[in-house]
């Protein structure tokens, strides 16, 4: 279950965590490296899938900022549960 912040004393209590971050379009593999190492999934739909682990707040915006950069539509933003395992660097599906 998600935990609700209230306010500025909960900055400091955010828990790094692992997401998953699609986009409209596809990126090859050369953006894994602009995308912090992210792992870089191609989906059957033309959908990019950019997944795995982001340390805070601030890089999950900063992750934000690079997707809009980029120009691709933003479809979803989704922080996994910690048992889910990675995806693999680059996978076409």
């Amino acid at each position: 279950m998600s935990e609700i912040l209230t306010g500025q004393a909960d900055v400091g209590r955010y828990d790094a965590g692992r997401y998953e971050i699609r986009l409209k379009g596809r990126l090859d593999s050369r953006w894994t490296a602009w995308f912090d190492g992210l792992s870089l999934t191609l989906e059957h739909d033309g959908t990019t899938l950019l997944s795995g682990p982001v340390v805070d707040q601030a890089a999950l915006h900063g992750l934000l900022r690079k997707v809009r950069d980029v120009g691709l539509p933003l479809i979803s933003v989704l922080r996994l549960e910690p048992d889910q395992p990675d995806l693999p660097t680059v996978e076409r599906r």
